[in-house]
């Protein structure tokens, strides 16, 4: 396994025109060794760009890769040491399933004992030990994409296992056991596991850190936590967390207050500096709730719906033209049309032209 260092990287399909239009622009950042990363971000955004110059099939237009501090911008697939897993499935359909996960141990010399050793283990992993002996040809597409993923897992001695929307022919079950089953095998071998994926629950739930990506930029690199409770950009607080991040324009008073319609929102963030008077604030749905005792930071909003999902119940409600969402207990009865919401002011997000100050 290896750190993987991406130094001022940027890329052009188009680099000798004028004004070329770049799918990455530059960036900077360290995949430390046996980490597990998710690369997220909507269609066309230069997710694949980037896993695919990590692997060698795309070289940057500028900047260098080092894998363990050593340069690899030069160096083809073959010689990077990667294990690299594709949306669709890729395998031999002329092979058995056993043959399939043999195959890149078999190209790289490992002894017959040790071929079977992690043959049966990674099919133990993935459950296809009883399609062994079985065509890989005569298999479900999601059984496909199982080997697929075997082979990617196959081999110890990869520097990193790069995986693009592993899972889309999947189904939803089998793909919850698996990315627990992937988080078994990097917390087991220490594997570095990269996940591209447009997906921010399978983000979430799979990686220690999360790249989120937007036209090409990296908008924001960090945990989960981090992500869904300081979202750099209103763009990230839109993406993650469902329902979105609630974000409203707001105006600055003099005593560090905003406002949201008539009613005065204490925060936390320090506006003292800020010459902009106009500001977004944003607040996570899971953060708002039902007034009780509290005295301050107290918004009257008129209720809309109230959707119960099992686990909560969502609250739709209204501030003027302006719609507020609330994660309530589901026990709570909202009876009435009014009803009074709580902002704690630690948890508010002020943005100043799009990105949180």
């Amino acid at each position: 396994m290896s750190k993987i260092d991406l130094n001022n990287i940027s890329h052009s399909y188009n680099p000798n025109v004028p004004n070329p239009v770049y799918a990455l622009n530059p960036f900077s950042m360290t995949w430390e060794n046996g980490k597990r990363y998710a690369i997220l971000g909507p269609s066309g955004c230069g997710k694949t760009t980037m896993l695919n110059i990590v692997s060698g099939l795309v070289r940057p237009s500028a900047g260098s890769i080092l894998f363990d501090d050593k340069d690899v911008t030069d160096l083809k697939t073959e010689s990077r040491n990667i294990a690299q897993v594709f949306q669709f499935p890729v395998i031999y359909n002329t092979m058995t399933v056993y043959e399939n996960l043999a195959f890149p141990l078999k190209c790289r010399g490992f002894s017959k004992d040790k071929i079977d050793e992690r043959v049966k283990s990674v099919a133990d992993t993935l459950s296809l030990q009883s399609f062994l002996n079985s065509p890989a040809r005569k298999l479900t597409a999601d059984q496909k994409q199982l080997i697929s993923l075997g082979r990617g897992l196959v081999r110890e001695d990869v520097a990193a296992v790069l995986m693009d929307e592993p899972l889309t022919v999947i189904d939803p079950d089998l793909k919850f056991r698996l990315r627990r089953k992937l988080k078994e095998i990097n917390e087991e071998f220490k594997t570095t596991l990269v996940y591209v994926t447009h997906d921010q629950n399978e983000a979430m739930t799979f990686a220690d850190n999360i790249i989120v990506m937007s036209e090409g930029e990296v908008v924001q690199a960090g945990t989960p936590k981090e992500l869904f409770e300081r979202p750099n950009t209103t763009f990230v607080g839109y993406f993650i967390g469902s329902p979105a991040m609630n974000l409203f324009e707001t105006e600055v008073n003099s005593n560090n207050e905003v406002k949201i319609n008539d009613t005065v929102i204490k925060i936390s963030t320090d506006l003292s500096t800020i010459k902009q008077k106009k500001l977004k604030l944003g607040i996570r749905s899971e953060f708002i709730e039902i007034a009780k005792d509290q005295k301050e930071n107290l918004i009257t909003a008129t209720v809309e719906k109230v959707e119960d999902l099992g686990n909560y119940k969502l609250l739709t409600a209204k501030i003027g033209e302006l719609v507020i969402k609330s994660k309530i207990k589901r026990e709570i009865e909202v009876s009435s049309e009014k009803v009074e919401l709580h902002i704690p002011h630690d948890k508010c997000c002020i943005y100043e032209n799009e990105r949180l100050i």
